[in-house]
């Protein structure tokens, strides 16, 4: 038996992992404007490191940050103790499962910032998740996630040829690293693979680095929402109001719990 699909080796390396996305900020104008709306205290599910819940801190938001992964929350501590008292009493960070939370406290806005949602790689993962997020939410609260929009081309790479890009310094030895990727789609489960290579230029070392996303098609999103009890209040292409297009790299989806009859 396979082990059953999981995104957690892309994630123990914190420090590589903060290195790597650190020029990642096309998402938090629209996160900040969410919380600032919703007047706070704001659920993160799936913050790592503190990425998104630092900089709503630093705006004066209470979060709470959810993440099962015990390297990205101690990354979070390191960098929370970098900032002043204040922005640190703003932040609490909890470990839990996204499937598995409860707090047994409300808030405003519930959010899953940078494609969390598609490490839910079964239909009852991510409708566990959704029951979490409602289960948190206020009357009239709101939910807002990203997802990637599926690229018909990159699903139908050839999974062994890699995929060079420029070399990267890693901060565990800080040596330079020729970096490239392979993909591979599998149609059935919608979960697309990313084989990372780093290749030492010194000596020519290889480590290798796995990241496993479930993909998710506009309307098959919209159909999980509806089921789920949620009504969609945006779907958009992008975190400036952006149509869904051919061009689309993220899906934006901003919804509510609908009333129970």
């Amino acid at each position: 038996m396979s082990d059953p699909p999981s995104a957690d080796h892309h994630y123990r390396d914190a420090r590589y992992y903060d290195h790597a996305y650190s020029r990642y900020k096309a998402d938090l104008a629209c996160y900040l404007a969410l919380a600032a709306e919703s007047g706070g205290p704001v659920l993160e599910l799936g913050g790592g490191t503190g990425r998104v819940a630092l900089a709503l801190a630093r705006e004066g938001i209470d979060v709470v940050v959810v993440d099962r992964m015990p390297s990205m929350l101690e990354r979070a501590r390191e960098r929370l103790a970098k900032e002043s008292a204040a922005v640190r009493d703003r932040i609490e960070l909890v470990l839990s499962d996204v499937r598995e939370l409860a707090l047994g406290r409300r808030f405003p806005l519930v959010i899953a910032p940078f494609n969390v949602f598609q490490h839910l790689y079964t239909r009852e993962d991510f409708e566990r998740a959704l029951g979490v997020a409602r289960a948190h939410l206020n009357p009239g609260g709101r939910l807002a996630f990203d997802v990637l929009l599926p690229d018909p081309d990159a699903l139908a790479r050839d999974p062994l040829r890699f995929f060079k890009h420029r070399p990267v310094m890693h901060p565990r030895d800080r040596a330079r690293y020729a970096y490239s990727e392979a993909f591979e789609y599998d149609p059935r489960t919608q979960i697309q693979t990313t084989v990372i290579r780093f290749e030492r230029l010194s000596d020519g070392e290889e480590v290798y680095d796995r990241l496993m996303q479930r993909q998710f098609f506009p309307r098959e999103l919209e159909a999980l929402m509806h089921y789920n009890g949620f009504e969609v209040l945006q779907h958009d292409g992008g975190f400036a109001g952006e149509h869904l297009e051919t061009t689309t790299e993220s899906q934006l989806i901003v919804a509510r719990p609908r009333p129970t009859p």
